[in-house]
């Protein structure tokens, strides 16, 4: 339940009046879209709205349904207050997303059977449903699909208290030994991310179990993290390439996207979507229509001296 989801206050509290309306009414919940980086619990979300619900849920994402037919059949296996949770749901193709806004506005599903003159539109009424996207590219969703959900939910980053918490739960499911300082050593490395920091967590479980008699300390998980090349401040190894790059290669920026990739031998949208919202979000990096310009936190992160031109707005 909602009651056991650490972090995302707001959306949480938006959420639990939906479904406690819905529910006073016997009434099914609007459609919901989250959205925000990979790994905030989205996907947990709509499993909680689902048990809150006391409906069943039916997964798939967005690359996976290829034609109507893998629609229709995922719709007509729904029964009234079921949820259906459709991950990166901004991948959809755009003939599925027009067989799919008549579902979600009056409950009912237009197939075509056939081609050419044998050709028939069959309308199929379908339960009333919910319809829950998640999505980690808002920005690429049709604007006549986002209008069709009821309540938009962004997921920020988590903080650092947040994340022990998350730890500490998970710790004690999995059976593992460890103290708050210990939890907090990994969440201050964890990006924001529960996902990022449940991955630490079995490493350095793996770490203790090996090395520190199976149990976690600040100590142990200081250790641990430094052997996978992650600092203090959750930077790894790439993340510092890039900044190196950015100021050494490039004077500071600014510095196209594309350049950045081949300098470093990286793909530009694993740059794009797996370091830069990070390196933003703390202040090291900014996005100009020029390109990406390091910061005054990047270089001091380096130990390089500043230029005094360094950080000022591009025109």
């Amino acid at each position: 339940m909602f009651s056991e989801f650490t972090g995302q206050e707001k959306v949480c509290n938006r959420l639990e009046v939906m479904v406690e309306a819905a529910r006073q009414r016997d009434d099914v919940l609007d459609h919901i879209l989250l959205s925000g980086p990979p790994g905030l619990g989205k996907t947990t979300l709509a499993y909680i709205l689902a048990h809150a619900m006391g409906g069943n849920i039916k997964s798939t994402s967005g690359p996976t349904i290829e034609k109507a037919g893998d629609l229709a059949g995922l719709l007509t296996t729904l029964q009234r207050g079921d949820l259906l949770f459709i991950d990166e749901i901004h991948r959809l193709q755009p003939a599925i997303e027009e067989y799919l806004y008549p579902a979600m506005e009056d409950f009912k599903l237009d197939i075509i059977i056939d081609q050419g003159p044998n050709a028939r539109s069959v309308r199929l009424n379908l339960p009333k449903f919910t319809l829950v996207g998640a999505t980690t590219r808002a920005g690429m969703i049709s604007s006549p699909l986002r209008s069709r959900f009821g309540m938009n939910c962004r997921l920020e980053y988590y903080t650092a208290e947040e994340l022990q918490k998350i730890l500490l739960r998970s710790a004690s499911l999995i059976g593992i030994d460890i103290v708050s300082a210990g939890a907090l050593e990994i969440a201050a490395r964890a990006r924001g991310t529960p996902r990022v920091a449940n991955n630490l967590l079995r490493w350095v479980r793996d770490y203790a179990q090996v090395r520190a008699g199976n149990k976690i300390n600040q100590v142990v998980a200081d250790e641990a993290l430094s052997m996978l090349d992650i600092d203090s401040d959750g930077f790894d190894e790439m993340d510092k390439r890039i900044l190196e790059a950015i100021i050494h290669r490039f004077e500071g920026g600014p510095v196209g996207l594309n350049s950045l990739a081949v300098a470093l031998g990286e793909d530009a949208g694993t740059i794009e979507d797996v370091n830069e919202p990070y390196l933003i979000m703390q202040g090291y990096l900014k996005r100009t229509p020029q390109g990406r310009v390091a910061l005054g936190p990047a270089y001091r992160k380096l130990g390089v001296v500043e230029p005094r031109s360094s950080g000022r707005a591009l025109l």
